[in-house]
């Protein structure tokens, strides 16, 4: 009988019959700023799960690594390989097999998100992501090069990482770790490929991996969807105009209405976080069709 082994803000992972394999089950939970909103987006877990099967198969295709897919057996669910997971910090031997890498490989293509607010601070420069110093950016302005980022995966909030700590925390050797963020550029490649022949600009996204048998990278989880991605419009941004085609739509809600303002403040100064309000129903149908209409420009099928 399956057992749910681990529920995430959107997922949920099962046990099968069979002990190497899993099934992810996508919910219809919407999460920001590590907070699940009390709001369900109808068929979200549908077009999560069918969009990041088809850049799945993409990248089997092209032959840039393994990947954990098995077999999409619902519109909801998928059947993947199973590795272990060791959460504590730097645990991992050096010479385990079939292990999930705990770190997340972010890659962005344009400054947005995360990345621009922190220049926006003044908290890194414009040569950190690849233009001369003192170089004066604006927001949504195309990087020279791919910049990648990686984070932590099994704390309290997503915190960067520099590449020394990656490396303690994940016990990854400078070869295998090259690897990892060699094959993030590659998969986007693809994406940007994909996205640009549907009039979409592929900004920025997540990735995560495990270490197969000889250690080998594999591709996990899910990726190049909605939640994970960031997603332009490329008539709008070519007439000076950025259009969110992503969850940053229900992110910059929440920015509207002084919800993240309250929320850090409360997380930097250690006191209790205010729970984050519902969403409008407009907001929820706008989001629903969000979701359907991005799978069918991703991927060139019918929802």
């Amino acid at each position: 009988m399956a057992e749910l082994l681990y529920s995430g803000k959107v997922k949920q992972v099962w046990s099968t019959d069979d002990p190497d394999v899993i099934e992810f089950r996508y919910t219809n939970q919407i999460s920001v700023f590590d907070q699940i909103i009390p709001s369900l987006i109808p068929r979200k877990g549908e077009s999560l799960n069918r969009t990041s099967c088809h850049w799945f198969k993409l990248v089997e295709e092209a032959g840039i690594c393994e990947t954990h897919i098995i077999e999409m057996n619902a519109p909801d669910r998928v059947l993947a390989r199973r590795f272990e997971v060791i959460r504590e910090p730097g645990e991992i031997p050096r010479d385990m097999e079939n292990v999930f890498v705990p770190l997340e490989v972010i890659c962005r293509h344009y400054l947005a998100g995360g990345g621009w607010r922190r220049y926006k601070r003044g908290d890194v420069g414009a040569e950190e992501f690849g233009f001369e110093p003192g170089t004066v950016l604006e927001e949504g302005v195309k990087l020279p090069e791919p910049y990648l980022e990686v984070s932590t995966k099994f704390e309290k909030f997503d915190r960067l990482l520099d590449r020394k700590e990656a490396l303690e925390i994940s016990n990854l050797t400078d070869d295998e770790f090259d690897s990892i963020l060699a094959i993030v550029v590659q998969v986007d490649n693809i994406i940007e490929v994909e996205a640009a022949k549907r009039g979409l600009i592929h900004v920025d996204g997540k990735k995560e991996f495990a270490l197969g048998p000889n250690r080998i990278p594999v591709l996990v989880d899910s990726f190049g969807t909605l939640d994970e991605d960031r997603w332009w419009a490329a008539d709008d941004y070519e007439n000076g105009t950025i259009v969110s085609l992503s969850k940053e739509f229900v992110r910059e809600h929440y920015l509207g209405t002084g919800h993240h303002t309250e929320l850090y403040a409360a997380r930097e100064g250690g006191t209790e976080e205010p729970p984050i309000p519902a969403l409008p129903q407009i907001i929820i149908d706008q989001t629903a069709s969000l979701y359907e209409s991005m799978f069918e420009r991703l991927t060139g099928e019918n929802f």
